[in-house]
């Protein structure tokens, strides 16, 4: 039985003196095919047990949106429940430890209490790589205070076109500023030591997590932005729009590299062998693992799993070292055992996929420091963090407009005056100011998704404390009219999604945004505050607002906003993404023949020098 003791087992690959490539070596030696294929599966935790990994010794687990061990669970909790399914894994005949994976894309965003830092598209407006490497360090200490070494993140898809349900997860549609802000690679995993070999994964200590770059390849080009749909794109294009993140992520020493869903010119990455082993692998020199997405080799074949056993196949022979399964490892064993034995995947390819995946293990010292402690509890959610994100919300706030010209600038506003009307449904909500992908997959709308200030709580935190603030989620315009307010804060924006949820396309600013801006902004001089993962339609409203900004999504530290709209701090966001003026235009971005924006690349009015 996989899970008996075996006093035979020559212990060398145990030894963190001998050379790394010596034990490997000497532990896949011992190891039958069985376990090197259960090294290959990542489970979900709903679907695993410490026994399961004793028994089979699987090689991952992990979180996916939302999968938690309770809710509102501390720190020790996620601890605990990291150590009892390693426990499991040591137990094993070999005593492989397991390495387990969670989605902290915008900070450790599955945990309760987490700082939940700005989404992508708002980092790349602050074209500020150190930042970006400074939060991907704090976005490592809370993973490792939940006992978690592994993180599905950066994303370095570059979107090309906003309808994509994950435009807001890209950096820019640029990818000079995606080549740039993969330093939160070495904020992640730490900086490479001088002389590193290109393409060899790394990690710089107990504070520094697994980094995983993605999704390879050309996610962001997509047709018509439709999530995991094709991209049609030569090869020129390829190399030259959606590739260079990726050789930028690789000489930082990324680890772990996750395939996309999309297809690229009708055949799906999961089984293209060409880009995949031939050019990642090959061409680039990629050493660390290529994991697959979430059931991703399972849409290979549609319907989706109607034929797993020829998926599997696919996928395997195309270069996928780790199949994110993630229920039923039982199933995918058999069919993997099955395919071995018939000799239609080669025992190479397993070699080479175990191989890599325990040089990412010994790596990151795993053999040596297997069972997480709690010297990082106090971590999560810390006051020097959330500072960070504070600072990171002010500097990707973009303001379009400020006032009809630069003499008579709305921004920065009063702190001392006698009334404050602060309207809008995202003004006092955490779960639309945070989007998708926090505490669950698709996000929520609620107040009280997790521990930050909301925008509304920075306002009332900002201002003189004589000055009377009303806050009205939806008022009518009679109402705006008979109270004689100084001014009108408007916060409005999309509601939270993730992935296909989140296509969309006609990108206008939902209901009851556009009822709210009408009601406050033709009755008082108004500020209107954008919450969205990216441009929306907003020209034939512009003439009505005194002043614009788009805000994206900030995350729990709405204090960031506040600081700049009362001037405590300028404005310095310069957009990532073009503005366009309809959605007949798209896609188009920057450098296009016929580029007519409402805002162009690279646009932000500042306020510096305007006193309040």
């Amino acid at each position: 039985m996989p899970g008996d003791p075996n006093p035979n087992i020559d212990l060398l690959y145990k030894d963190p003196s001998q050379p790394m490539n010596i034990r490997i070596k000497n532990l896949m030696d011992q190891m039958t095919l069985e376990e090197k294929i259960a090294q290959m599966a990542q489970l979900d935790r709903v679907a695993a047990t410490p026994d399961i990994m004793r028994d089979f010794s699987i090689g991952s687990l992990l979180s996916g949106g939302g999968s938690v061990p309770r809710e509102e669970a501390t720190a020790e909790e996620w601890v605990e429940m990291v150590n009892g399914f390693q426990n499991g894994s040591l137990s094993s005949r070999l005593g492989i430890p397991m390495i387990y994976g969670v989605d902290a894309v915008h900070g450790h965003n599955n945990v309760y209490k987490a700082t939940i830092f700005p989404h992508n598209v708002a980092l790349g407006a602050t074209r500020d790589p150190e930042l970006v490497k400074r939060i991907g360090a704090a976005t490592a200490l809370e993973a490792r205070a939940t006992g978690i070494p592994y993180v599905f993140a950066p994303c370095i898809a570059v979107c090309r076109d906003p309808r994509w349900g994950r435009c807001y997860e890209s950096y820019s549609e640029d990818h000079k500023i995606v080549e740039q802000m993969t330093e939160i690679i070495e904020g992640l995993q730490g900086e490479l030591p001088p002389n590193s070999r290109k393409g060899v994964p790394y990690l710089g200590g107990k504070d520094k997590v697994v980094a995983c770059a993605k999704h390879f390849v050309g996610d962001g080009g997509t047709t018509n932005g439709i999530n995991e749909n094709n991209t049609v794109i030569d090869w020129h294009e390829l190399l030259s729009i959606h590739m260079p993140g990726y050789y930028h992520s690789i000489i930082k020493g990324v680890s772990t590299i996750m395939v996309s869903f999309s297809s690229l010119n009708g055949l799906k990455m999961h089984a293209n062998r060409n880009l995949v082993t031939n050019f990642l692998k090959g061409t680039l020199r990629f050493k660390g693992f290529v994991i697959s997405d979430w059931q991703g080799v399972d849409k290979i074949t549609y319907p989706e799993h109607a034929n797993y056993s020829d998926s599997l196949l696919k996928a395997i022979n195309a270069g996928i070292d780790m199949v994110m399964v993630p229920y039923d490892h039982t199933e995918f064993s058999t069919i993997m055992l099955s395919h071995v034995k018939n000799n239609l995947i080669p025992m190479s390819r397993i070699d080479d996929a175990v191989k890599r995946i325990l040089r990412v293990k010994f790596s990151m010292g795993l053999f040596e420091n297997p069972i997480a402690d709690y010297s990082f509890v106090d971590e999560l959610g810390s006051q020097a963090h959330r500072d960070l994100a504070r600072e990171a919300v002010r500097k990707s706030l973009v303001l379009l407009k400020n006032g009809e010209n630069a003499d008579n600038p709305v921004l920065p506003l009063p702190k001392k005056t006698s009334k404050i009307l602060v309207a809008g449904s995202h003004a006092n909500n955490m779960g639309l100011q945070c989007g998708g992908w926090t505490i669950t997959w698709q996000g929520l709308d609620s107040k009280n998704l997790t521990v930050g200030t909301t925008i509304l709580d920075g306002i009332l935190n900002a201002v003189d404390p004589n000055t009377e603030i009303v806050y009205s989620e939806i008022p009518d315009s009679e109402f705006v009219k008979a109270e004689n307010f100084s001014y009108a804060i408007v916060v409005v924006g999309e509601p939270p999604y993730t992935e296909t949820a989140g296509d969309n396309t006609n990108l206008t600013i939902p209901e009851p945004g556009l009822s709210t801006m009408k009601n406050v902004c033709g009755s008082v001089k108004c500020v209107v505050v954008l919450i969205s993962g990216r441009p929306l339609v907003v020209e034939p409203y512009l003439s009505s607002v005194d002043a614009l900004m788009a805000a994206w999504l900030p995350g729990t530290e709405g204090q960031g906003v506040a600081d700049v709209l009362f001037g405590d701090y300028g404005f310095t966001g310069k957009l990532s993404r073009t503005w366009f003026k309809t959605v007949d235009q798209l896609p188009m971005n920057v450098g296009d023949e016929h580029y007519d924006p409402l805002f162009p690349f690279g646009f932000g009015l500042t306020t510096e020098g305007i006193g309040v």
